[in-house]
């Protein structure tokens, strides 16, 4: 392989095509590590981590995938870490729609408060309840 002009290039797309035939491992477009001997293709994916390294002067192509398991799966989901753009603009739109309807629940709360007297104690222990326990419980 011949070193690009940028030390971060992607692969060729004919080398992207035979490392995908031998490992099954798809590094379109995907920056790479190029050094004077290989080159390094991280593959972060959400719960866990794939690499491709290409031996630039055999061709020997290396790689490994690691799974973290399910609960590092939802972690990464839940953080939009390596889950791509349009996850991102899902957690997004639904962590505003969770703001809207927060909202729009305190209105109806504040609308029909009067003749209920326990409204604004309940809520206001819904709100000191965890605001307790993240400052007793979390170390």
């Amino acid at each position: 392989l011949a070193k690009p002009a940028s030390d971060t290039a992607p692969l060729p797309a004919a080398v992207v095509a035979e490392v995908k035939k031998q490992i099954g491992l798809d590094a379109t477009g995907k920056a790479g590590e190029w050094s004077e001997g290989e080159v390094y293709v991280p593959l972060p994916r959400p719960g866990g981590d794939a690499w491709d390294n290409i031996d630039r002067s055999s061709g020997a192509v290396s790689a490994e995938v690691t799974d973290r398991g399910w609960i590092s799966y939802a972690n990464d989901l839940h953080k939009g870490r390596n889950s791509g753009t349009a996850w991102g603009w899902f957690i997004d739109i639904f962590a505003g729609a969770c703001i809207v309807f927060t909202l729009t629940g305190l209105f109806l709360l504040y609308m029909h408060a009067k003749p209920r007297p326990l409204t604004w104690p309940l809520v206001g222990l819904g709100l000191v309840a965890p605001v307790l326990i993240a400052a007793f419980m979390i170390h």
